[in-house]
């Protein structure tokens, strides 16, 4: 069936400007590192970014090794973008990454010049587009200098196939430096993708005050932290949770009775706001305006819905964030 968008679907979502840019971006973005490779189901894929789309999501976040396996999740998603989203390429912002190992040999890994702008090229294949909106150095390379990676980056933007750069998992003295060397290059750094959740505060100790002084919007991956603040694990671990795979990111150890109790406090205040504990954690994150957009990931549509009806109550008391931090302490 062919696919027609929601005619109102900018109506009810909140696009904020990504640092001192003219980009704006929905507050909620869809992340496709999870549920998009080449093991998952094609039609699942399909609606969940439809129904995206249809509830004003406009960016949609990948990486050259996103699947499995590796470059599978950007295969998917041109297929569905010749498919379903052709006519609307001019209103999404998409991104992809390069920076974690994708080929075998030394130019397929980290951050030179050859990986990053080879990367960039099959990734463009993949996904059949001209250009991304956004291309991130998806980590620091300690090998490499800071100026070739940087200078890989403006070079993309020079050619025309990416509109925007950005880095991912920086630190605030990386990040400094890297969006001066930009800036002396006439690339400005557009957004930095760091981790970012209640239970991951990192970003607090300097690096936001380094975005808020370059200029640079922020988008913060694995908000949830990995499904933790959810409603999922305050009763423990369940027998089909990621902590539970063998295989994931989130380990069984992470899930530590520590956590839990935490857990199990924040989602009464969540509780109390009229909220799943997802959508408390989504709104924190986007709490006074100091990240541009919250990227969630989903297996299934009903997640999606959720997790963007945290946009119907983001504003937080005093006494609520006193409470919270109290909890996290």
């Amino acid at each position: 069936m062919t696919y027609t968008p929601a005619s109102d679907r900018y109506e009810s979502m909140v696009y904020n400007r990504c640092g001192r840019s003219g980009l704006k971006l929905p507050a909620i973005s869809l992340g496709l590192w999870h549920n998009f490779g080449g093991v998952d189901y094609l039609e699942n894929m399909r609606a969940m970014l439809r129904r995206s789309f249809d509830l004003g999501i406009t960016h949609f976040d990948l990486a050259n090794n996103y699947g499995p396996p590796p470059g599978s999740a950007e295969e998917n998603f041109g297929r569905i973008l010749k498919t379903d989203f052709a006519g609307y390429r001019d209103e999404l912002v998409i991104s992809t990454k390069a920076g974690y190992h994708m080929w075998p040999g030394p130019y397929g890994d980290w951050g030179s010049r050859k990986y990053l702008v080879s990367s960039l090229d099959q990734s463009l294949k993949r996904m059949g587009v001209d250009y991304v909106d956004i291309f991130y150095s998806h980590r620091p390379d300690p090998d490499t200098p800071l100026e070739e990676t940087m200078m890989a980056l403006d070079h993309v933007v020079r050619q025309g196939k990416a509109l925007y750069v950005g880095i991912s998992s920086y630190n605030a003295e990386q990040t400094a430096r890297a969006a001066e060397i930009l800036k002396q290059l006439g690339t400005p750094l557009l957004i930095h993708q760091p981790s970012y959740s209640m239970l991951n505060r990192w970003i607090e100790n300097g690096l936001q005050d380094v975005l808020d002084e370059t200029g640079a919007g922020t988008i913060a991956f694995c908000p949830l932290a990995q499904g933790l603040l959810t409603s999922r694990y305050i009763s423990g671990i369940p027998e089909d949770s990621r902590a539970a795979k063998v295989t994931g990111f989130l380990k069984s150890k992470d899930v530590t009775d520590d956590k839990i109790a935490k857990i199990r406090a924040l989602n009464e205040i969540a509780e109390g706001r009229g909220q799943t504990l997802a959508q408390m954690a989504l709104a924190w994150v986007l709490r006074r305006g100091k990240v541009t957009s919250a990227l969630i990931g989903a297996s299934r549509v009903s997640q999606i819905e959720e997790n963007v009806a945290a946009l119907n109550r983001l504003g937080f008391s005093d006494e609520e964030l006193a409470k919270i931090d109290s909890i996290l302490a």
